[in-house]
């Protein structure tokens, strides 16, 4: 395994992009604001305007540790996913956890013309955050409950893709008999947004990320391990069954709070690995891991920016400006180095 002290620099500067990143954020939207007066308000000076004072502490701080989270909780969600099943096309949502928040808010918003009541009488965003962490709490239930029977990682794999199509399915059949005002809302939620979270929020998706990242750096002697096999993990005294839990937990923690808060959010599980071992080339996770939280914080914090599209008042969904800028990286960089690393 090779030294974290080689990586020092590449280090360094993924802090520093990371530090440049969360200062644009706060800076650029439908109202610039000086940067100046963005580390005022950070430090607790005097802002020029007292409206810029309220848009960064009331809308775009929030909305950028937001993107932190979301962006560092995915990426290493596909980290352990792909480590795990030792399949590059894994992601944080292989075990169904995303369509199961999905169908948990499909029953809230869609669910309400069969069930014959209004979504809105039963709490508005808390609701929406309630339905998707309940739905993505019962899969993650469900497959806790395969994993302690079946021993075959790839079993598993395949277990969580089709709970995944289950829960699609009735997600369609709900929309097929929704109201068209209905099935526009669980659109829009669908589309992901990192901008609709109180403080409170904040707090709660903080607090659940924080659980999820000690749990990931407590597994990473076994991630390491699982790399040249479950044969050789066993002979380095390493328990499977209960490593590959843990693992399960982890990532269903992460995405499941995340989609929960934030929507789901595609393509920045499945890309930042890719992106980071290109630029790192190792497999110690002693080392992948950090490099995955910065990159993809530094990665959600440059679609956020695009997103919010500076000096004019639209929005464009979070969703999709991940796959369009973060998709041509991905293609550029395997194009370069003409392999994929793993």
């Amino acid at each position: 395994m090779e030294s974290s002290r080689s990586y020092r620099t590449t280090f360094l500067v993924l802090i520093v992009g990371l530090v440049v990143c969360f200062l644009a954020n706060l800076s650029l939207g439908s109202v610039a604001i000086p940067i100046k007066d963005v580390f005022a308000s950070l430090t607790g000076g005097e802002v020029s305007k007292s409206s810029w004072e309220f848009i960064i502490s009331d809308y775009r701080l929030p909305k950028a540790i937001t993107a932190i989270i979301t962006g560092a909780g995915l990426a290493v969600s596909g980290l352990l996913m792909q480590t795990l099943f030792r399949n590059p096309l894994a992601g944080p949502f292989v075990l169904g956890i995303s369509s199961g928040a999905s169908f948990g808010v499909a029953l809230y918003i869609l669910g309400g013309t069969a069930l014959g009541i209004s979504a809105g009488v039963l709490g508005g965003k808390w609701g929406l955050i309630a339905s998707a962490s309940l739905g993505s709490f019962g899969v993650l239930l469900i497959v806790l409950a395969v994993a302690s029977r079946i021993r075959d990682t790839m079993a598993l794999l395949i277990i969580g893709l089709m709970v995944g199509s289950l829960t699609s399915a009735v997600v369609s059949i709900l929309a097929y008999f929704s109201k068209a005002e209905e099935l526009q809302r669980y659109v829009f939620w669908s589309f992901g947004s990192l901008g609709d979270l109180s403080w409170q929020g904040v707090s709660i998706l903080t607090i659940c990320f924080t659980v999820g990242i000690l749990i990931s750096i407590f597994c990473l002697k076994s991630l390491n391990a699982f790399l040249l096999g479950d044969a050789y993990a066993k002979t380095l005294g390493i328990k499977h069954s209960r490593a590959r839990l843990l693992i399960i937990i982890a990532t269903s923690l992460l995405a499941g709070s995340i989609t929960a808060f934030a929507g789901p959010i595609a393509f920045v599980g499945l890309a930042v690995p890719h992106l980071v071992r290109q630029v790192i080339p190792t497999s110690n996770h002693i080392i992948l891991l950090p490099s995955v939280i910065l990159g993809g914080a530094i990665l959600m914090l440059v679609c956020d920016t695009i997103a919010q599209i500076p000096h004019s008042e639209f929005t464009l969904p979070i969703n999709a400006i991940t796959a369009i800028v973060g998709a041509p990286v991905v293609i550029w960089l395997l194009v370069r180095k003409k392999k994929l690393m793993f």
